[in-house]
């Protein structure tokens, strides 16, 4: 009855109302109004843009080991940071324990050395850093504001090289930290120190896009990760067959220029003609600094083309 009752208080009053009447909507205007429900205006300072890529940055730099995250997540970049300073923490230890006037691994080398635990890492962190946001679909949300495409793809890379600099400069500060304990001569055990960090730099960059650019093909973490794995393995593995056979043909040149086929051999050229480093290419016949300027140009293209397809792939996904 009182339902009845307020519908035929409603039928009378859009009739005999003249505000109802004057408005010309009928019985429309009683069943449409604007409720004030009591949420309130944000009065305070707005971050913007820089803040929101700063907390991108530093969120998916801790989520590269872990940090933040389950107990689980922590396991493997944190066993395979362990693999990549033991090795630094080993020889540290013989060269005190023997007294020698050097180190017996160069800094330069350490990554070279050490490639296939770099490979795996970034196999596993490059997906996890990308693939979920493809996968759930969650790009669009961080461009609907104030992120645009270039502050998510900056934060993604940044973060991405800075993980792999960390990984890949720890054990070198523990080698020169080993060195100088161990009364190395000052002068030389920094030059190398250097040499090493600006080589770890660079892998770290070209490392960095190569992998999320794998890792972004695909919302599947599985094959971004069989992909990332088969860029690094497979084309070392390919380029190293090929300059065997070139050395033992005793076409030294071609030797030099076969090495441009792989993110591993193109670090190792570019180190070796800049670096000061010895070659770990056949008969350490590393490229001159003539050549050397081409493996730095190819690797600074692969670092600015990573950049490009990653922009590229963000624009299409933000749709």
């Amino acid at each position: 009855m009182n339902a009845e009752a307020e519908a035929g208080a409603g039928s009378t009053g859009g009739a005999g109302n003249p505000a109802a009447a004057t408005s010309g909507t009928g019985a429309g205007s009683e069943t449409t109004r604007i409720h004030n429900i009591g949420y309130r205006n944000y009065d305070g300072m707005r971050l913007g843009r820089a803040y929101a890529r700063r907390s991108l940055y530093s969120q998916s730099l801790r989520g590269a080991y872990g940090l933040g995250r389950s107990a689980k997540s922590k396991v493997l970049p944190m066993i395979l940071f362990a693999v990549m300073c033991l090795p630094a923490a080993i020889v540290v230890a013989v060269a005190v324990a023997t007294d020698l006037k050097s180190l017996p691994l160069e800094y330069t080398r350490y990554a070279i050395f050490t490639q296939a635990v770099i490979g795996l890492y970034l196999a596993a962190q490059a997906p996890q850093s990308v693939s979920r946001d493809l996968r759930f679909k969650t790009v669009p949300l961080y461009f609907s504001r104030p992120i645009e495409c270039v502050d998510y793809v900056l934060a993604k890379y940044g973060a991405m090289a800075s993980a792999l600099f960390v990984l890949t400069g720890v054990p070198l500060v523990i080698l020169y930290v080993g060195a100088l304990l161990a009364k190395m001569d000052f002068v030389d055990q920094t030059k190398g120190f250097a040499q090493g960090m600006v080589s770890v730099a660079l892998l770290s960059l070209l490392f960095g896009g190569l992998g999320l650019v794998m890792a972004a093909l695909t919302p599947r973490r599985g094959f971004g990760v069989a992909a990332v794995i088969a860029t690094l393995t497979i084309s070392y593995g390919a380029v190293s067959t090929l300059q065997g056979i070139a050395w033992a043909s005793d076409r030294l040149g071609a030797v030099q220029w076969i090495g441009l086929f792989s993110p591993v051999t193109l670090i190792d050229g570019v180190q070796t003609a800049f670096l000061g480093a010895s070659s770990s290419f056949p008969g350490e016949a590393g490229p001159s600094a003539g050549v050397g300027v081409v493996y730095l140009l190819v690797v600074l293209a692969l670092v600015l083309g990573s950049y490009a397809v990653l922009m590229r792939r963000y624009r299409k996904v933000g749709l």
